[in-house]
C-alpha cells in the first residue's frame, strides 16, 4: 500500500458516526481487557481488524483507493492483476479442473483484472472463489465485478467463509499477510519484553504494558531473533513476530490439494527486517492515506500491519510441506512477466503516459518496486514459475 507518513494531530477529524463506531468497540475490547486480565498485542489487533460489524475489516467504512486509507497495487493498475493472471495461468494449464482462490479480494480490482486476463487467455479456472469475512467488502466487490464482467463470468465466482477442503489450483493473496496479527517484542541488553495492553485510565486510552517473558517458546523465537540483531543498545530494540504463520500456512497446505500459493506484500529476508535501523519496529497505523505509529488511536477506523518477515513466511510454508518455489522484487516479477509488453502500441500518447506513470509505481524502487516482495509456493507440481525468472532471491532468505 502507499502512504504518507504523518503526525497524530495531522490527521483528519472522523465524522459522529465513525466516533460512535470507534468508541463502540473501545467499549467492546476495554470489556475483553477485564475479563481476559490483560490482551497481548496480537489480540488486541484481532479484535482491533476483524471484531464482527465493528472491527476494520467487518465495518462498512471506505477503506481501498482514493477515498479510504490506502491503495494497493490492483487499484494503481490493472496491470499488475493482469501480470497476476498471466503468472496463474501458467500454473492452471498445469493441472486439472483447477480452480483460483483470492484471500481478501478488497476493492475487487484484483479479480476483476485477474478474470479478464484468464479469459483473454483463454485460460479461465472452473472456479474464481474469494474467501472474504467482511460482509460489507463482499457486497462491494459483487457490484464491482457484476458492473464489469460478463453473466457467463460472474457464474465462475463464489464467496466463501471457509477455506475450502480440497482444492486444486492458485491461491493468491494481496497484502495478506501484513494484516496477520502481530506479537510486538523489546529487546533490552539484559532482558526481552513482550507488549500487552492496558487502559489507561487518565488519558481514557488504551497504552503499552509491556512484561518480561517468561514462556519458554516465546523465549525460545526471541533467542534466535537476538542472535540476528546482535548487541542491543540501552534505548532497546522492538520488533514484531506472527505467532499465527505457522498454524495459517498449514490451513492453506492441508487446503491444497495440488497447485500453487502466490502472496505480494512488503517486507524483508529476515536479516533485512532485523537490523540496526529498524530498531523502532514496523508496526504502523494506516488512515485516511496517512501512516503513524499510534495503533491505539482511531480504533476500528484505521488499519494496522507490520511489514512481512519472509523468511518467517518460507519457514512457515516449508514445515507446513510445500516447496518454496520463488522470491524476489515486485519488480522483478512483473517485469519478467511482460508489464511493459501489456502496453498497446497502438494507445494514444495520454494513454501512453498514464500507463507509464503507473509502471513506474509499480516497480520503482523508491515507490512500491523494491519494498513489496512476491512469493510462491507449489505442492504437487513441477516445473519453473516464470515471475521468478529475471531474478530469483530465494538464497537471501
Amino acid at each position: 500500500m502507499k502512504k504518507i507518513r504523518t503526525a497524530i494531530g495531522q490527521l483528519p477529524q472522523p465524522s459522529d458516526a465513525q466516533t460512535a463506531l470507534s468508541l463502540a468497540l473501545t467499549q467492546r475490547i476495554k470489556r475483553s481487557l477485564h475479563h481476559d486480565f490483560g490482551l497481548s498485542f496480537a489480540q488486541f489487533m484481532e479484535q482491533v481488524l476483524y471484531t464482527p460489524e465493528l472491527g476494520y475489516y467487518a465495518n462498512g467504512l471506505e477503506k481501498f483507493g482514493a477515498k479510504g486509507d490506502f491503495i494497493t497495487a490492483p487499484e494503481v493498475s490493472p496491470l499488475f492483476g493482469r501480470c497476476i493472471g498471466r503468472q496463474v495461468a501458467e500454473v492452471l494449464m498445469r493441472l486439472t479442473d483447477a480452480s483460483v482462490l483470492e484471500l481478501g479480494a478488497g476493492s475487487g480490482a484484483l479479480a476483476e483484472a485477474m478474470l479478464l486476463e484468464l479469459a483473454a487467455l483463454d485460460c479461465l479456472p472452473v472456479a474464481y472463489f474469494i474467501l472474504e469475512p467482511s460482509a460489507a467488502l463482499q457486497q462491494r466487490q459483487k457490484e464491482r465485478l457484476a458492473a464489469v464482467l460478463s453473466d457467463q463470468l460472474m457464474q465462475r465466482v463464489h464467496w466463501l467463509h471457509h477455506l475450502p477442503e480440497d482444492f486444486t489450483g492458485v491461491i493468491v493473496g494481496n497484502e495478506v499477510v501484513d494484516a496477520l496479527p502481530v506479537e510486538v517484542i523489546r529487546l533490552m541488553p539484559d532482558d526481552a519484553q513482550q507488549a500487552f495492553v492496558c487502559w489507561d485510565e487518565a488519558h481514557s486510552a488504551f497504552d503499552w504494558d509491556w512484561q518480561h517473558i517468561t514462556d519458554p517458546n516465546m523465549q525460545s523465537v526471541v533467542n534466535r531473533m537476538r542472535s540476528v540483531v546482535g548487541e542491543v543498545s540501552l534505548r532497546g530494540y522492538i520488533t514484531e513476530l506472527r505467532p499465527v504463520l505457522p498454524a495459517w500456512m498449514a490451513s492453506l497446505s492441508d487446503t491444497l490439494s495440488a497447485g500453487a500459493i502466490l502472496f505480494i506484500d512488503y517486507g524483508y529476508s529476515r536479516h533485512e527486517y532485523l537490523t540496526p535501523i529498524r530498531w523502532m519496529g514496523s508496526l504502523r497505523a494506516h488512515y485516511q492515506q496517512r501512516a503513524h505509529n499510534d495503533p491505539f488511536c482511531l480504533v476500528g477506523l484505521q488499519d494496522l500491519t507490520a511489514h512481512v518477515d519472509f523468511t518467517a513466511l518460507a519457514e512457515a510454508g516449508f514445515s507446513a510441506g510445500l516447496t518454496v518455489a520463488g522470491y524476489t522484487t515486485q519488480s522483478n516479477f512483473l517485469l519478467a512477466l511482460g508489464l511493459i509488453d501489456l502496453i498497446d502500441p497502438k494507445a494514444d500518447v495520454v494513454t501512453h503516459l498514464k500507463l507509464a506513470q503507473q509502471i513506474k509505481t509499480l516497480t520503482m524502487p523508491d515507490e512500491m518496486g523494491e519494498n513489496f516482495k512476491a512469493m510462491a509456493f507449489t505442492k504437487g507440481i513441477d516445473g519453473h514459475l516464470s515471475g521468478f525468472s529475471l531474478r530469483d532471491l530465494r538464497t537471501s532468505l
